[in-house]
């Protein structure tokens, strides 16, 4: 679970005196919205996007001749000038939970990946988050499915429930308790089996309800 595993590495990045114009044909090319900014100790400083690409660049509603000057000032500029200071990054030993809670917190689609001297070297961004977790828990596969249990208030469920599992010779890659309606916990299980019927009559025997809605 942990960033090194799922990264993309080696890192596209562009240094502070890099011109728009050509930080606009990077992200074109490779069709990224975001970029690491880095010094020439490869350290991170900032970050780019597409949207402050897009900030600088005139409105096409302009008049010709306005647009043609601002256009003329915009390949002039740095990176430096607009790129975006706040910086939220990750370092190799970060977990996948901690990518999902810094990209929504940062309502951004990227993130650089730095070791302890701030070196960016590599990034992670939503996509590689979301096939990180469908690898991680078998989302997709044939045979895979995902249970939602209501507890009995026994003790000891999720020990009865993986019991259960392993009696039977089920793999599974997800099991967590969380508090539902009514303050009862709800029980959420991913299988992998082609035996779903099998499942739910060994539940029912230890007493586990099956949530179906």
């Amino acid at each position: 679970m942990y960033i090194e595993r799922h990264m993309i590495t080696p890192a596209l990045t562009v240094k502070p005196d890099t011109l728009l114009p050509e930080v606009k044909e990077i992200l074109t090319s490779h069709k990224f919205r975001h970029l690491p900014v880095v010094d020439h100790d490869n350290r991170l400083i900032g970050m780019i996007s597409d949207r402050d690409i897009r900030s600088a660049y005139p409105s096409s509603v302009l008049e010709e001749e306005k647009r043609r000057t601002i256009l003329d000032e915009v390949s002039k500029t740095k990176v430096e000038d607009v790129m975006g200071s706040k910086i939220f990054s990750l370092s190799p030993l970060s977990t996948l939970d901690d990518a999902l809670h810094l990209l929504s917190r940062g309502k951004v689609g990227l993130l650089p990946v730095v070791d302890e001297d701030r070196q960016v070297i590599g990034v992670f961004s939503v996509q590689d988050l979301m096939k990180a977790y469908k690898n991680l828990y078998g989302i997709g596969e044939k045979g895979s499915f995902l249970i939602a249990l209501e507890d009995d208030g026994q003790p000891k469920p999720l020990t009865r429930i993986v019991r259960v599992l392993e009696e039977m010779q089920i793999s599974f890659s997800r099991l967590s308790r969380v508090k539902g309606e009514n303050n009862k916990n709800i029980i959420y299980l991913r299988v992998q089996t082609f035996n779903i019927n099998l499942i739910h009559k060994a539940f029912k025997e230890i007493g586990m309800k099956i949530i179906k809605d």
